[in-house]
C-alpha cells in the first residue's frame, strides 16, 4: 500500500514580515511629506505648525495616499498566479498590509516626536503630529484587496479557457 505524501502546506512569511517591515520607511515618509511633520511636500510654512488646523485633514491624506500606493504595489505581488495556495497568500499579505499600516502610524508619531521641534498639545491633542481619521489604518489592506481582486478579474478575462479544465468542470466537449 502506498500512499502519497502532500507536501505540507507552508505559510508564506515573506509575504506577511515585508509588508510589515515596509510600514517603517512609509511612516518616515509620511512625516517627512505631510503638513504639520517635516513638511517637504508643501514647503509652506504656514501649514509647518499643527496649531492651524487646516494642516489635520492634509496631513491624514497624505498618510492615506501613501498607504494606497502602498496597497497597490502588494497586489501586484500577490496576483501573479504563481503561488501555490493563492488563498493563503493573499490573507498573509493582508495581515502584513494590516501590520504595515500600524507601524507606519507608529514610526510617524516616533519621528515627530524624536526628530520634530517640542509641541505643547494641551489645547487640542491635533496640534501633535497625529493621525485625527483611525480608519486610514484600514486602507493599505482595502487597498490591496480590491487591487488583488480586480488584477485577477482582468488576468481571468485575458485567459483562455483551457479544454481539459473545461472537461473537468462538466462542460460540453465533443470527444466522450
Amino acid at each position: 500500500m502506498t500512499t502519497s505524501a502532500r507536501p505540507a502546506r507552508r505559510l508564506p512569511w515573506s509575504l506577511l514580515l515585508v509588508p510589515a517591515a515596509s510600514g517603517i520607511p512609509a511612516g518616515l515618509l509620511w512625516w517627512l511629506l505631510a503638513p504639520g511633520g517635516l513638511n517637504l511636500m508643501t514647503r509652506d510654512p504656514a501649514l509647518a505648525s499643527g496649531t492651524v488646523p487646516l494642516v489635520w485633514l492634509p496631513r491624514d491624506l497624505t498618510l492615506a495616499g501613501i498607504l494606497v500606493l502602498a496597497g497597490c504595489l502588494l497586489a501586484v505581488f500577490l496576483a501573479d498566479g504563481k503561488r501555490r495556495d493563492p488563498q493563503a497568500a493573499v490573507l498573509t499579505g493582508l495581515a502584513g498590509a494590516l501590520a504595515g499600516s500600524v507601524l507606519a502610524w507608529g514610526t510617524g508619531i516616533l519621528a515627530a516626536r524624536l526628530f520634530g521641534p517640542a509641541v505643547d498639545a494641551s489645547a487640542n491633542p491635533g496640534i501633535a503630529f497625529s493621525l485625527r481619521a483611525w480608519p486610514v489604518l484600514l486602507l493599505w489592506p482595502a487597498a490591496t484587496a480590491v487591487s488583488v481582486f480586480v488584477l485577477e478579474l482582468v488576468g481571468a478575462a485575458g485567459r483562455k479557457p483551457q479544454p481539459e479544465a473545461a472537461e473537468r468542470a462538466g462542460g460540453n466537449s465533443p470527444v466522450k
